[in-house]
């Protein structure tokens, strides 16, 4: 795949469908629980709408005018101080090894730092390696815990990163 036809861009209402299914397909493929993580979500059939709240941002990769992935900033759920969530990272196979992950994480932590965040927040899976070595690479750090109240009690990995 070229990335000359790949754009990063905010997501818009005719995104809803792909990304939904972007996620979905994503999460069966790395045999995560439909309970308990992102795939039951209410908020995954209407991202457009979810992510037009104030200090949130939701941004959908694509190629060729597919939707192949995406990611966004949300405040976290219930959390105390000025934290923002990173949520819904995910790439279809034909994203992944592109660069596009990291190049994703950094337009999401600018746009949480240019909303004033003070520390990002997110959670994983134990076995989502590639993502969690990306995770590292950029700043975040390891939680004994998880803070807020995100509903995603399947995922056990918990890390912060300072803004």
């Amino acid at each position: 795949m070229s990335n000359n036809n790949i754009v990063i861009r905010e997501i818009t209402l005719a995104d809803n469908i792909q990304i939904a299914k972007v996620i979905r397909d994503v999460l069966i493929e790395f045999g995560v629980p439909k309970v308990g993580t992102a795939y039951a979500d209410a908020s995954l059939d209407c991202m457009a709408e979810t992510y037009a709240k104030e200090k949130s941002v939701y941004f959908v990769v694509t190629n060729k005018g597919q939707v192949i992935g995406g990611a966004g900033i949300a405040p976290l759920d219930h959390g105390e101080g000025n934290i923002c969530e990173l949520q819904k990272m995910y790439f279809l196979p034909e994203a992944r090894g592109l660069g596009l992950g990291i190049e994703m994480m950094h337009k999401c932590l600018a746009k949480a730092k240019d909303f004033g965040y003070n520390s990002c927040y997110l959670e994983t899976m134990p076995y989502m390696d590639a993502a969690k070595k990306l995770y590292a690479k950029v700043g975040f750090e390891c939680l004994k815990k998880p803070m807020g109240n995100t509903g995603h009690y399947s995922c056990h990995v918990w890390m912060i990163k300072t803004l």
